[in-house]
């Protein structure tokens, strides 16, 4: 089981993470992803959702047209740990 990263490790871990904040009032971490067009924006889910299949580890997200509302968080660490540090990565480098 992945383990909850500190407030000190989120905060280190965030600032390298370009685009990427805190959630107000929970342990989770928010981007909004904006993309040409619709094709695009799903494109990319699909891309995402290959990878976090593989990593068993599941982005709360939500998609209206172009843009795609993400929300991370390891529910069984009870917060951000290194997976959603991980995955929050690839998203940032899989959109270019």
């Amino acid at each position: 089981m992945a383990e909850k990263l500190s407030d000190g490790d989120r905060r280190k871990a965030l600032a390298a993470l370009k685009g990427w904040k805190k959630v107000r009032g929970r342990n989770a971490i928010e981007k909004q992803f904006q993309f040409k067009n619709f094709n695009e924006a799903f494109g990319w889910m699909s891309r995402v959702a290959l990878l976090a299949e593989k990593m068993d580890h599941h982005p709360e997200w939500s998609n209206v047209y172009r843009t795609v509302d993400v929300v991370l968080t390891t529910h069984d660490a009870g917060g951000v740990s290194a997976l959603d540090i991980k995955l929050a990565d690839a998203m940032n480098r899989f959109a270019g």
